[in-house]
């Protein structure tokens, strides 16, 4: 007898026998049993998302006036900063962070947001005709009053729908810090599994 039938006759002979004595059990877990583990997701992925987008938009708008600024020095810095964030992956941001310089900087995910949110700024002040600068200018508001009073008030009804995609896109993104040990929704499903 080779290897293959003796399997067959282990098989067809013992398995039908040895099923007899073995004790069922029916399977009782449901989704209603994890529920407070997913309602922990839930919240610290939304605490998550909301701390992520008030830097994003703290940092952005710094970031975004740096970059129009006339001084060089500035506009070099928000340039750098932009380009280095847009152009590596969120996840190497965050384990640098988290394992780098973690004690001074906690919030990998909204450091990433802010350099998005700066190019959305960016683009929205750029897309405010130039003339509306020149008749703030030409009625004596300063620079800066001008951008305050007139400038981005304009501009962010073009930033709006670009905010509100960010947003989303740092609620979807939140899953990442599970690398971490974050215990947002992502983890936590991982718990229950």
């Amino acid at each position: 007898i080779n290897r293959v039938e003796q399997k067959d006759l282990i098989n067809k002979k013992y398995l039908p026998e040895a099923a007899k004595y073995m004790k069922t059990a029916q399977k009782t877990n449901t989704m209603t049993k994890y529920i407070p583990y997913f309602i922990k997701g839930v919240g610290y992925t939304i605490v998550i998302t909301i701390f992520s987008v008030l830097i994003g938009i703290i940092l952005g708008m710094l970031l975004a006036l740096m970059r129009l600024s006339k001084n060089k020095l500035l506009h070099w810095i928000a340039v750098c900063y932009i380009e280095f964030i847009r152009g590596t992956p969120q996840m190497v941001q965050i384990l640098f962070v988290y394992f780098g310089v973690g004690a001074l900087i906690s919030n990998a995910i909204g450091l990433n947001s802010g350099a998005y949110v700066a190019e959305d700024i960016r683009s929205g002040i750029a897309s405010v005709a130039k003339g509306q600068t020149e008749a703030a200018r030409s009625l004596g508001l300063s620079q800066a009053k001008a951008y305050r009073y007139v400038i981005i008030p304009q501009a962010l009804k073009n930033i709006w729908p670009a905010l509100g995609n960010e947003f989303i896109t740092l609620l979807k993104d939140s899953s990442l810090v599970s690398v971490i040990g974050v215990t947002e929704l992502m983890y936590q499903t991982e718990l229950i599994q």
